[in-house]
């Protein structure tokens, strides 16, 4: 990631501002925008890596990516209407028929169908970055007990 150009499409105080400082830590220029960010779609396009936890269903499209840029899409939403769904995943897609069995799916801040053509890759929605966050959590609940029982951490 060093000298990578990122840019995390959110500001918040669980996602966004955290991975900012993970980014720096890891030497990309890193820039924050958010919905008051002028000409958000020309900043988003800048980044090598873009990284997307607006909280607003399929809200970032093609003119938000640049050609081969790496979308990690945070944003999880539940869905309910066979339109949304459709719009998300065509309506002749797997997506679309499991809606069908449950009347319900989850999507991202990304739209899946009209990102993918443009980037170079695209993380699921599920199935992203959502496993990941559990283990992370597993990871820290465990080393938070190691630390406060005094037991040693393994290597």
């Amino acid at each position: 990631m060093k000298g990578a150009r990122a840019v995390v499409l959110g500001r918040s105080l669980i996602v966004g501002r955290p991975l900012a400082l993970l980014l720096i830590g890891e030497h990309a220029t890193v820039t924050v925008a958010h919905s008051r960010t002028r000409d958000l779609s020309a900043v988003c396009r800048q980044a090598d890596i873009l990284c997307v936890a607006i909280g607003r269903t399929g809200f970032v499209t093609e003119e938000f990516v640049g050609p081969g840029a790496a979308v990690i899409d945070v944003g999880i939403n539940r869905i309910t209407e066979e339109a949304q769904v459709a719009d998300l995943f065509g309506s002749d897609s797997r997506r679309m028929e499991r809606w069908r069995e449950k009347g319900q799916t989850l999507v991202g801040d990304v739209h899946p169908r009209r990102v993918a053509p443009v980037a170079g890759a695209l993380t699921p929605v599920p199935g992203g970055v959502g496993p990941l966050t559990v283990a992370m959590l597993l990871k820290n609940t465990v080393a938070a007990y190691r630390e406060r029982r005094g037991v040693p951490s393994v290597a």
